[in-house]
């Protein structure tokens, strides 16, 4: 069959395979798929792998509300796809099959596919607009992060070897603190984390200005101790500092100011388990608003109130309030401050504390080919009136840093390696308290 026809009225045009593919796609843009699909069909029955020609099926298909058939359409030029061009031209069909379909995070995962095809700049582009311009329609959100990170002290243990216990009886009785010795899980054990998070929101309702969500939240740690902390303590495990919590959650926010604001109220239930037992349970509430002050600058301030039920620990009450700045620069680098502090109250008198915090991160952008830097300082004070091992108290002040590298050139699915070092130290004055971590994580995160 050298050509075919399409039919107006009574006359016949006879057209080559090239110019019946160019009818198509006009047709298509002109708004008429019946048309279109005529033509691909006739294509199609001289040359059913004809990739254009199930194209611009895929598409018509699409246009007239037979989604069943057109996934067909897209799954088969798939299949037949032997080029990187024909691959991205699939994907990007499926994808818009699917989110027509209303399977928006399945057209997600084609997206992606389709960016890691891309066989130029232009194309990758193309297909991350559209995943953003789907994500924003999909009610469903859903973030996985995963990560290995070797530390030099999983279980938050004490640097010393041995303490103090100041009791006023032990004062009374012995006429001086009275040193201990720590040991087991009371020290520094070295090992290794494996951490796995879901998150995950959806949007059951929203206006031009206001939106409701529902929220599932999953976060699960698993410990390896290293040779030297099974040698430090013999009777220990690394999953006796496993640590899973799942928490529900409600949230509503909207737009203030015109649209310069934005609001976001929220609320959790959840539960935690420590060691494969029953750790707490929580409730929690917050409060959080942020402003656009100038195009390049944005404040925020959030508070936030949690009530925990202990299981394995204490009862308590902690109120937290935070404000932040971030500035962002034209050349992509951005800047951000922030100030928090927090009180908590307990039946338990030694969990009762007071915290001033202040942290400075630092997005850097670009330090050698394919590594893009961001650096951050934190440092955190913690007061405490009442403590079993010091008369006047305890006091805790902690300082962090942390530097990550996103290597951006390394990319599957839209998806870059991450690598983390961070260093903590925490001063005390009991000994008990005093630690020093250092890590390294290797993560993933989204590139767009």
């Amino acid at each position: 069959m050298a050509g075919a026809s399409a039919v107006q009225g009574s006359d016949q045009i006879a057209l080559s395979p090239g110019e019946m593919v160019f009818a198509a796609a006009q047709s298509l843009q002109a708004g008429m798929p019946s048309q279109a699909l005529a033509l691909a069909n006739a294509l199609l029955a001289r040359d059913p792998e004809d990739m254009n020609a199930l194209m611009v099926r895929a598409r018509a298909l699409r246009d007239l509300d037979q989604l069943s058939e057109a996934k067909d359409t897209a799954q088969q030029i798939w299949d037949l796809a032997d080029t990187d061009e024909d691959r991205f031209a699939a994907a990007m069909i499926m994808a818009q099959v699917l989110s027509t379909n209303g399977q928006k995070t399945y057209a997600q995962l084609w997206l992606r596919r389709a960016v890691h095809l891309a066989p130029s700049d232009r194309h990758e582009k193309l297909a991350i607009r559209d995943f953003k311009y789907v994500r924003a329609a999909n009610p469903w959100a859903t973030r996985l992060s995963f990560a290995i990170t070797p530390d030099s002290n999983i279980n938050n243990g004490s640097a010393y070897r041995s303490s103090f216990l100041n009791y006023q009886l032990t004062e009374v009785l012995f006429g001086e603190p009275v040193e201990y010795q720590l040991t087991g899980a009371s020290l520094a054990l070295s090992g290794i984390e494996f951490a796995l998070g879901v998150d995950t929101r959806y949007r059951f309702w929203q206006t031009a200005n206001r939106a409701q969500d529902l929220f599932l939240m999953i976060d699960y740690r698993h410990y390896e101790l290293s040779e030297d902390a099974r040698n430090t303590a013999p009777g220990v495990s690394g999953s006796e500092f496993d640590f899973a919590s799942v928490f529900l959650g409600y949230g509503y926010r909207g737009f203030t100011f015109a649209n310069r604001g934005e609001f976001a109220l929220r609320a959790d239930v959840g539960q935690s388990w420590y060691g494969y037992n029953e750790f707490a349970q929580y409730l929690r509430a917050s409060a959080l608003h942020s402003y656009t002050l100038t195009r390049s600058t944005r404040l925020n301030g959030r508070i936030a109130g949690e009530r925990q039920w202990g299981i394995q620990t204490a009862d308590i009450d902690t109120l937290k309030a935070e404000l932040w700045s971030a500035h962002f620069y034209p050349n992509g680098q951005q800047l951000r401050f922030i100030v928090t502090g927090a009180v908590a109250e307990s039946p338990v008198k030694s969990e009762e504390y007071a915290e001033l915090g202040f942290g400075a991160s630092w997005a850097i952008g670009e330090v050698f080919e394919g590594a893009n830097l961001q650096v951050g300082l934190g440092f955190r004070g913690r007061n405490y009136d009442v403590s079993p091992h010091a008369v006047d108290g305890r006091r805790d002040r902690r300082w962090s840093a942390t530097a990550t590298l996103i290597f951006d050139k390394v990319d599957y699915y839209g998806f870059n390696p991450t690598m983390t070092f961070y260093a903590q130290d925490t001063d005390s004055n009991i000994a008990l308290y005093e630690n020093r971590r250092i890590g390294i994580n290797f993560g993933i995160q989204s590139s767009f």
